[in-house]
């Protein structure tokens, strides 16, 4: 039977949500889009998007995708789906694509960025991991470069996962001091783990901090064990920023 594909850029804030996937009895994105979408179009509907996200984090950029049996008008979608979703879920825009394109099998990079403050400020400390102190970006920068030398990224996963293998490309890992009481961590691969960029900026502020070697990374990557990693950094301060797609499809997306 024919369909009607479409894409949805869609940006939220996850603090209130279990993350990205429906789950049984917890408060999920997918959930709440899929619930209103299918109020609204009066039929079920399934969204399959470009990366799932963890409890808590946050999306600045991402795509899922639908099918429909007829075409649709993208911007009354989009206009009436903001007006139905909560205020911390929106679409930025709706567009048709081919009925093979897919939100999570033909993305070719994801993009995350995690903030850290080191002072009180009620503006930034629900999307930021607060410290006592600003550790040593030149010892977490030197850390972070090792990893675009593996490709196994085990010790950096979630230990029950449905992955059939923990290979990633890591093709940018560095951190900004964005203002003296602020830091960002930059990371782009083409694919990530579950609990993979939380678990590798908590080991790259404990290296920061003293409490591990820079070189170490060489060592927790080899293990291929997550007990060797450092403790996952919290949720609030990651956002998933940029999902970037073969060209056939980024051209459709670039348009918007």
């Amino acid at each position: 039977m024919s369909h009607q594909r479409y894409f949805i850029s869609i940006m939220y804030d996850g603090t209130r949500y279990h993350g990205w996937q429906r789950q049984p009895k917890a408060v999920s994105i997918q959930e709440e889009i899929e619930k209103r979408m299918s109020l609204l179009l009066d039929q079920p509907m399934e969204l399959t998007t470009a990366g799932r996200t963890d409890a808590g984090v946050h999306a600045l950029q991402t795509y899922a995708h639908f099918d429909v049996p007829s075409a649709l008008d993208p911007e009354w979608l989009t206009r009436r789906m903001n007006a139905f979703l909560p205020r911390d879920i929106a679409f930025r825009y709706t567009v048709p694509v081919p009925p093979d394109a897919h939100a999570r099998y033909d993305a070719r990079s994801r993009y995350y960025t995690y903030h850290l403050i080191t002072r009180k400020n009620p503006f930034r400390e629900a999307y930021a991991w607060r410290l006592n102190e600003m550790p040593d970006i030149r010892r977490m920068n030197e850390a972070a470069r090792i990893l675009l030398d593996y490709e196994d990224f085990e010790s950096f996963s979630k230990v029950k996962t449905d992955v059939k293998h923990f290979r990633c490309r890591i093709t940018e890992a560095y951190w900004e001091q964005a203002a003296p009481d602020h830091m960002i961590f930059h990371i782009r691969a083409n694919r990530f783990l579950r609990n993979m960029v939380r678990a590798i900026v908590g080991t790259l502020v404990e290296t920061g901090l003293g409490k591990r070697e820079p070189e170490d990374m060489h060592r927790i990557l080899q293990a291929r064990d997550r007990r060797m990693a450092g403790a996952s950094a919290p949720g609030r301060g990651l956002f998933l920023t940029e999902v970037t797609y073969k060209e056939s499809i980024q051209d459709i997306l670039n348009r918007q």
